[in-house]
């Protein structure tokens, strides 16, 4: 089968996904959203009414306002810039050095490979979350120190699965003709090894965005996170939960935000997964 067979089923499979296809479109308009948020908020994130604080919905603040009379639905719009450069930042800077360990561990084996997977595993004995609230909180709270905390124990996981690729896709035919027509090792690994183990790392990559999002949302609940006045989904619910009775608006909404954006992203996963799976897909 050509690559472009191969494309075109597999875009057949995904839109088969009833999963797969809801993500995608949830996925496409936070975007969208993300992307020209300053022309679809109706007012500025950061102006304020405070004589119409904690105001319920109304045909003027379609979401209400918040305790300082900022309007709610114009922060979830700009807030939405913030989750999804903390999430595709973080896959991005982690999939980078996951890329570049994984394939030297993988490809070259012996001390390289023991030396990159133990430090791999000393990682992985600290837990995730705490360690990123100890480097943001030695680095202070803002985007790039999100990312950097993040990105600090993300690269692990997709080191470890490039690895695993790598080691399998060595071991086949067509790799081993490769190496015995005598192809440089570069060539070898860019060419024919990379380009065949990459479809589990892109599944993975849709989960990892999902992760990193709810992550930031944490760190910015904690007051860890972009630092205020920064519409973070995190910072409007910790901003909110102390008017919980008085106003639940104000944690309701973007806590609802972060669970059909993480949602959608989980969606798309599986059914990326399920389509990449020959062994549960037909073509």
């Amino acid at each position: 089968m050509s690559e472009r067979a191969s494309r075109k089923t597999l875009a057949r499979r995904v839109a088969h996904h009833r999963g797969a296809v809801a993500g995608a479109v949830v996925v496409v308009l936070v975007l969208l959203v993300a992307i020209f948020a300053p022309f679809l908020a109706p007012f500025d994130p950061g102006a304020q009414a405070l004589d119409a604080g904690l105001s319920g919905p109304s045909w003027s603040h379609w979401l209400g306002q918040d305790k300082l009379g900022r309007d709610i639905l114009s922060r979830l719009v700009h807030g939405a810039r913030i989750s999804v450069a903390v999430g595709l930042g973080t896959v991005s800077l982690s999939l980078a050095i996951g890329l570049l360990v994984g394939s030297a561990s993988g490809f070259f084996g012996g001390r390289i490979d023991h030396l990159f997977m133990r430090l791999a595993d000393i990682l992985l004995a600290f837990p995730g979350i705490l360690l990123a609230i100890a480097i943001t909180s030695v680095l202070g709270p803002s985007l790039r120190n999100v990312l950097i905390a993040l990105s600090a124990l993300g690269w692990v996981g997709y080191a470890r699965l490039i690895r695993g690729q790598i080691l399998k896709v060595k071991e086949m035919e067509f790799v081993q003709s490769a190496t015995a027509v005598g192809s440089p090792p570069v060539r070898l690994l860019l060419v024919h090894i990379l380009p065949n183990a990459f479809s589990p790392v892109i599944v993975e990559a849709t989960f990892g965005i999902a992760r990193a999002i709810v992550a930031e949302a944490g760190l910015s609940f904690l007051g860890l996170g972009v630092a205020p006045p920064a519409p973070s989904w995190g910072a409007m619910i910790s901003e909110g939960r102390h008017f919980l009775f008085v106003a639940p608006h104000l944690t309701t909404i973007p806590g609802l935000a972060i669970m059909i954006t993480v949602m959608a992203f989980n969606f798309l996963g599986d059914g990326l997964r399920d389509a990449m799976d020959v062994r549960e897909a037909s073509p």
